[in-house]
């Protein structure tokens, strides 16, 4: 492994840069490769940067258990290029953004690839976590092998949460080997047509690893192993598409599409909600259940249609709205309060990068 993944110790640091922040209560913001600082709210008040680079490396990793832990600040190609090695890979195909991203960000943000509606979310694949605690504390959850079910919940709880939890320095993921064979299509089609095609592809059982449509054309990515690749391709017909970069750029958010101007939304929600009541250019993904979003549309206005439709809508712009998440209701906005004060108590974690009331 080059000499920028080495593997490097440095929790007792961190849990020292937590433990001055507590008593100066001063505020941290939690920094890996910067690569989703476009996502949330700016943390205020700013406070100091607390970077998890410096604690990388990947601890522990057998193959034949299908389990992998790594450190935070571990870059995110180095653990895949692990894995690759190995025949395996991480199956929700979290996005590496030029290979900036960090395993640590990729939990705290939890976002998914376009495999998600079929193998899983990222947190799907969190079997454990370490993380300092808002008391300078360095815990565990979670386990190291699959049936380890003890603190299970509290990990997934932390994945997703932006680092307004705790400082997460460690992560055990399951990993899944990867498939014998796959086969990407490409169908000319409106997008309401691709949806139906691809709902009633999965009702009958076809190996699907990924479905997109913009453009007018259908994206179709099977997965598996020959014979039932095989079987699918035909069933699904098309044209075998000779972009082998379309997946890695659509989880990368690096296809054309999204060199458009406009604001960035991402919109989840059931695959049967309208596509069209919303101004704007689509790229349909998750067989329909996600919407990428590019318009000048209110906030308001997309968050509403979100709402109306059974979903929730997410801004991708930095800066174009104050509530980027989609406001909770007051119910779910007591509960996160309640997490934050019990993991979080003097508020030094990332204050305000979800929502503006904690």
């Amino acid at each position: 492994m080059r000499r920028e993944f080495e593997s490097i110790d440095d929790s007792a640091a961190l849990i020292a840069q937590v433990a001055a922040a507590i008593h100066d209560r001063q505020p941290l913001q939690i920094r890996g490769g910067g690569t989703k600082a476009f996502l949330g709210r700016t943390a205020e008040p700013a406070g100091r940067t607390l970077d998890t680079r410096t604690h990388r490396g990947i601890v522990g990793y057998d193959p034949t258990e299908l389990v992998v832990t790594a450190r935070a600040g571990t870059p995110l190609v180095a653990l895949e290029a692990a894995l690759d090695a190995a025949g395996q890979m991480l199956p929700c195909e979290p996005p590496s953004f030029d290979g900036a991203a960090t395993v640590g960000g990729m939990f705290a943000a939890a976002l998914s690839g376009p495999r998600r509606p079929w193998a899983g979310a990222v947190r799907d694949f969190v079997l454990g976590c370490r993380v300092i605690t808002g008391e300078a504390k360095h815990l565990r959850f979670g386990g190291e092998v699959m049936k380890n079910v003890a603190g299970y919940d509290v990990s997934r709880l932390l994945a997703g949460s932006f680092g307004c939890l705790g400082v997460v320095t460690e992560v055990s993921l399951k990993v899944l080997p990867k498939p014998r064979a796959t086969c990407d299509l490409a169908l000319a089609l409106d997008a309401d047509d691709a949806v139906q095609r691809v709902a009633a592809w999965r009702r009958a059982g076809l190996p699907l690893a990924g479905a997109c449509h913009v453009d007018g054309v259908l994206r179709v990515r099977v997965e598996g192993g020959t014979g039932s690749v095989r079987a699918a391709r035909d069933t699904i017909g098309g044209d075998r598409a000779d972009d082998d970069a379309f997946w890695s750029r659509l989880r990368d958010l690096a296809l054309p599409f999204f060199d458009d101007p406009r604001p960035l939304w991402r919109v989840s929600a059931p695959a049967a909600a309208p596509l069209d009541t919303l101004p704007g250019a689509r790229l349909v993904d998750w067989g329909g259940a996600q919407r990428w979003l590019k318009t000048d549309a209110a906030p308001a206005d997309v968050q509403r249609f979100a709402a109306q439709a059974g979903g929730h809508a997410t801004c991708f712009t930095r800066g174009l709205t104050d509530a980027p998440f989609q406001p909770l209701p007051p119910a779910l906005l007591r509960v996160h309060r309640q997490l934050k004060t019990q993991l979080d108590p003097h508020a030094i974690f990332n204050p305000g990068r979800l929502y503006a009331e904690f």
